[in-house]
């Protein structure tokens, strides 16, 4: 998969949001808020929606429920 453009390697299984935040080759980011805070993964089942990251052209994906597969792209929305 790829996240922000960057090749990363994923355990099969894990989640977008597991990717994300234990991946060595990204800096490990979510969205921010509208004021500029930065925002992660709060509950990890979907319920928060605060890691909310753009996977495949579509806006909005809950990245804690999403697993990662080869060739997904995924960008951090700001």
């Amino acid at each position: 998969m790829h996240i922000d453009g960057v090749a990363v390697e994923v355990p099969a299984g894990a989640s977008v949001a597991a990717a994300i935040a234990t991946s060595s080759e990204v800096a490990p980011r979510f969205r921010r808020s509208r004021s500029g805070q930065p925002r992660a993964p709060l509950c990890g089942m979907g319920v928060c929606f605060e890691c909310r990251v753009t996977i495949d052209g579509a806006a909005h994906q809950r990245a804690c429920l999403t697993v990662a597969r080869e060739g997904m792209q995924v960008h951090c929305d700001d």
